[in-house]
């Protein structure tokens, strides 16, 4: 999802996931299906659908815990999961964020102590712990470094295969690089949604180019 700044990429991203029921505004009209099971109905508990629908925010926010509790955090709460399975999880999240190499012998030191990239990747595999359908990126590389950016994009690219990923990027060229398909909004409007090389290649909406060429942004 690609827009300039204030179009409304971030709140419908939240949306997604339930994020934004107590803003005003933000309230979906119609329904979000999520294996045909609309996530806004009053029925749907929104602890559930985020641990299927998981996010990671645009400034890395681990928790003030160990490297391992923050992985474990989502399936410690649960209740229903055995120690040795939480152990197991663990370090299939990190190694699934490529994180259990640089880790692993430090697993009980504090998430603090990783550097920004790190916590980045700390948090995609605190997500993907709860084994997600979905996993939704706000900005997850604009406080990184170049190097650590570029671990990120590697990661996506890794893991489309296994968990639908939805980012929003400021970054033209990130998307151009990392996505399949392209969201284009702009003032609260999806303007146009395209596959990726055929947006930005030929873009329907003269908006759109506008956006994409640097007129606006």
């Amino acid at each position: 999802m690609i827009g300039p700044s204030g179009c409304g990429k971030s709140s419908l991203l939240r949306c997604f996931n339930r994020m934004n029921d107590l803003i005003p505004d933000t309230r979906v009209k119609g329904k979000i299906l999520l294996d045909d099971v609309d996530i806004y109905d009053p029925k749907a508990r929104p602890t559930d659908i985020r641990a299927r629908v998981g996010m990671v925010f645009q400034k890395p926010n681990p928790f003030p815990k160990s490297i391992f509790a923050n992985v474990a955090y989502g399936l410690s709460i649960q209740g229903k999961f055995s120690r040795s399975e939480i152990s197991q999880r663990v370090e299939k999240s990190l190694r699934d964020a490529w994180l259990w190499d640089e880790v692993k012998d430090r697993l009980s030191s504090p998430a603090m102590s990783l550097s920004g990239g790190q916590q980045q990747r700390l948090c995609i595999a605190r997500a993907l712990a709860n084994q997600p359908r979905i996993l939704l990126l706000d900005e997850p590389t604009s406080a990184l470094d170049p190097q650590s950016t570029a671990k990120i994009e590697e990661l996506c690219l890794a893991l489309k295969d296994q968990v639908t990923i939805l980012i929003v990027t400021h970054n033209i060229a990130q998307a151009g690089r990392i996505s399949d398909y392209t969201a284009f909004m702009y003032l609260g409007e999806l303007v146009e949604f395209d596959q990726t090389s055929q947006m930005f290649t030929v873009p329907k909406d003269s908006r759109t180019e506008a956006y994409l060429t640097g007129v606006f942004g």
